[in-house]
């Protein structure tokens, strides 16, 4: 044996001790891919679900969206037909103000010289009594006069 086979044993040796030393890591670090292997395939099977049940959820909020969607058109459909009837009894509303107000004016002057010709007529009537009861009490006082005197 020469000395470069003695160098070959002592590197064939050194590689041999280094494949023995690194082989305990490796080993280990196979449990660790492992598990991580399992529990990748755990996430992988819970996660496909649950990404069904986000789907679903998703389509149920976009029907929900759509038929609110219909639903605010239906009422904005409603709206534009009470603007119209508002607009409309707004001019019934003006030309019954416009009526009422002809009424007024042409009942308005014969009810007010009516009112004034029966409070004259009153007035009168009030005057006259007081006059003739004025006079019945003049008369009353001289013919209390006449008597004492006569």
């Amino acid at each position: 044996m020469s000395g470069g086979e003695i160098a070959a044993l002592i590197a064939a040796g050194a590689f041999a001790m280094l494949v023995l030393v690194l082989a305990v890591p490796i080993l280990r670090l196979r449990h660790t891919v492992d598990a991580a292997t399992v529990t990748l395939r755990q996430v992988s099977q819970r996660t496909g679900p649950i990404l069904d049940n986000v789907n679903l959820t998703v389509d149920n909020v976009n029907t929900a969206l759509g038929q609110t969607q219909v639903t605010l058109d239906g009422v904005n459909v409603q709206l534009a037909k009470v603007d119209v009837m508002t607009q409309h009894l707004a001019a019934t509303t003006a030309n019954v103000s416009n009526l009422v107000s002809v009424v007024t004016a042409t009942a308005a002057s014969p009810l007010v010289k009516a009112a004034a010709f029966t409070y004259g007529v009153r007035r009168a009537t009030a005057a006259r009594k007081e006059a003739d009861e004025a006079k019945s009490v003049r008369d009353e006082l001289k013919a209390r006069k006449r008597t004492r005197r006569g």
